[in-house]
Formats: C-alpha cells, sequence, structure tokens
C-alpha cells in the first residue's frame, strides 16, 4: 500500500484544516458526553446507537428502540443537508454551517430554558446538528478524517502507525507518521471535549450548549480571517 498523495493545499492550508478539525473534534466529544449524561443517547457516535438498536429491537425495547432511531435518523438528515449545503454554489457564505449548528445549540439553550423540551426531540435535534457539523471538515491535506465519532479515527491512526514502523521507505514513513500525527491529536480532542463537559455540566446548567455554539462563532470568524478554504 502506497501513502496517500500530498494534497494540493499549501502546508500552511492544511495546518489550519488540522486545527480546525481537532477544534470539531472537541465540540463533537463534549456534545456527545452531553447526550450520554444527559439523555443516555450518543448523538454523534453512531456505532454505539446502532448496536443499541440492534440489540434491542430481539429484546424489544421500544423506548430504546425508538431513540436510537429517532438520533439515527436526524444524524443521517444533518449529514444530507450539511453535504448539499457545501455543494450549494449559490451560498456565498462558506462558513453558513458554523452558524447553522450555533444557532441550533443557541436556540435550544433559550428554549429549553423557559420550556421542558422531551429527551426524543432533544436527541433528534442534537443528532441533526451534529450530522451537519460532520461535514465541515472531512479532510486534512488527503487525510481523510471524520470529527464526529472516534472508531474510525483509531482504525485509521493504527494502520498509518503500522505502516510507519513497517515501511523503509523514508518518504512513505514521513506521510505516515504525520498522518498518525494528526490522528492523534484529533482523537485528543474528541476526549478532552468530553472531559470538559463533565466538569462544566453543574456550575452551567441549561446553559451548557453555549461553550460549544460560540466556538463555532468563534471559528467561523477565524476562517473568515485566515482566508482557510473549505
Amino acid at each position: 500500500m502506497s501513502p496517500e498523495t500530498k494534497a494540493s493545499m499549501s502546508p500552511e492550508q492544511i495546518e489550519l484544516h488540522e486545527r480546525l478539525a481537532i477544534l470539531l473534534a472537541f465540540v463533537a466529544g463534549y456534545m456527545d458526553a452531553t447526550g450520554i449524561i444527559k439523555w443516555k443517547t450518543y448523538v454523534s457516535f453512531m456505532s454505539g446507537n446502532t448496536t443499541q438498536l440492534g440489540t434491542s429491537i430481539y429484546s424489544e425495547k421500544w423506548g430504546i428502540i425508538i431513540t436510537s432511531a429517532t438520533v439515527i435518523s436526524c444524524f443521517l438528515l444533518g449529514i444530507y443537508s450539511g453535504t448539499c449545503l457545501a455543494l450549494w454554489k449559490k451560498i456565498r457564505i462558506k462558513t453558513l454551517s458554523f452558524f447553522i449548528v450555533a444557532g441550533i445549540l443557541m436556540v435550544y439553550s433559550v428554549g429549553s430554558y423557559f420550556y421542558e423540551i422531551t429527551s426524543l426531540l432533544s436527541i433528534g435535534i442534537m443528532g441533526f446538528s451534529m450530522g451537519i457539523m460532520n461535514t465541515i471538515v472531512t479532510s486534512v491535506g488527503n487525510l481523510k478524517v471524520n470529527t464526529d465519532f472516534v472508531t474510525g479515527t483509531l482504525n485509521s491512526l493504527a494502520k498509518n502507525a503500522a505502516l510507519f514502523s513497517m515501511s523503509n521507505d523514508k518518504e512513505e514513513r514521513k506521510v505516515y507518521r504525520d498522518n498518525a500525527i494528526h490522528l492523534l491529536l484529533l482523537w485528543t480532542g474528541f476526549v478532552s471535549g468530553a472531559i470538559v463537559l463533565t466538569i462544566v455540566i453543574s456550575p452551567f446548567g441549561n446553559w451548557i450548549l453555549i461553550f460549544p455554539a460560540s466556538l463555532l462563532l468563534i471559528s467561523a470568524v477565524w476562517i473568515k480571517n485566515s482566508k482557510i478554504i473549505l
């Protein structure tokens, strides 16, 4: 297996993409931890939800079946919507997905403060927003990445580490090493987000989603100022 060819983007653009991917992974980890603690459901890790769906169908646990099916469907709808936005050439605001996800989180936070929002509606909203966010950064250079869940990230990390250790070619080893570092940082970002959520969930209360929403808005401004290519 030959190493992936270098992307046409400049090293500076690749570095900006890496930073953005890590930040989005942080938000995804934060949101996934929120889903587990508040609603006992993953809002970005669909592998876990699919496993729960399968085992619940056999045991006829209809509550889990409905919950898992809802969040998976909404996540897919979010990916579909985010991809359509990315391909819609009439859209001039390239950071629109950031504003949409941040807006959803902020509106939900305000709504949940004044009204009691059901768990099913909550996970549907969160799953949809994470689906959109999943489409923002899909690669760092020519390395395919996924900022919303870590199974694929860990799989690619281990493979690139193995390829690095088995290759005798200097250029190949550099590519595999860089890929492994990118993926490790991405995983670290996800874990860090989950850790931060457990720290702030008590003091922030109903406003815990304002933090990731603010990060997304800051990212949108940063992208505009740095002229990063999405």
